[in-house]
């Protein structure tokens, strides 16, 4: 097989997003110039019967197989938070509020009898059944007496505002579908899930973050 064949059966095995220097899972590889190329290549000793084009493409492969051996270990299993209560569809608010509080945590999965996640709630959820932006503008509504008591939290179940296109993950997501699904939303949690899709645990933002970031620095 000639060099541009050969050249050409190796990009049509690259993802499309690598033209624009982007991965899977949101990761941004740096892009090389020709003079970042050129001056490399003049740092090696002997004559290299490479084009730049090669040479970026050899780039990418690398870069590729790097973050494959990096990460591919990092699976939700591995750190995910198994020792969480759910919510029942049927709670009420201010009986969940207790236990989301209670955890520490900024919100609570929903599951149905079976232990099917079926919902998320959160404080922002709280927050938009109230009709308030934020806790600041929470606490003015009710010292200014415009707060709707018909929304009291004792009197409202948790299926009336929860988030119910919930966003999870398996328990064998790797840590690019990590990188995705939260990418996806805007929450400090993700629901994890096992083989029979129900729920296994919780996956905090911040553990997924810490635990990356010291595998990458490894």
């Amino acid at each position: 097989m000639n060099d541009s064949r050969q050249r050409d059966t190796m990009t049509q095995n690259l993802p499309e997003d690598f033209a624009s220097g982007q991965t899977d899972g949101n990761f941004h590889e740096m892009e090389l110039t020709d003079g970042d190329i050129l001056d490399a290549m003049r740092h090696i000793p002997g004559y290299l019967d490479i084009s730049t084009e090669d040479f970026r493409l050899i780039y990418h492969l690398a870069y590729r197989h790097a973050q494959t051996r990096l990460f591919s270990s990092i699976t939700a299993r591995r750190f995910l938070r198994s020792d969480i209560k759910a919510l029942a569809p049927d709670m009420t608010l201010d009986k969940a509020a207790r236990m989301i509080v209670d955890t520490g945590y900024k919100g609570l999965p929903v599951v149905d009898g079976v232990g099917q996640v079926i919902g998320m709630l959160t404080e922002t959820d709280f927050l938009r059944h109230l009709k308030a932006e934020n806790f600041l503008d929470l606490m003015l509504k009710i010292f200014g007496q415009s707060f709707e008591f018909a929304n009291r939290c004792h009197e409202t179940p948790v299926s009336a505002a929860m988030t119910h296109a919930v966003v999870t993950v398996s328990e064998n997501a790797s840590s690019m579908e990590i990188m995705d699904a939260f990418s996806r939303h805007g929450g400090r949690s993700m629901p994890v899930t096992g083989a029979n899709g129900k729920l296994a645990g919780l996956l905090l933002r911040k553990d997924f973050l810490t635990i990356f970031q010291l595998k990458a620095s490894q």
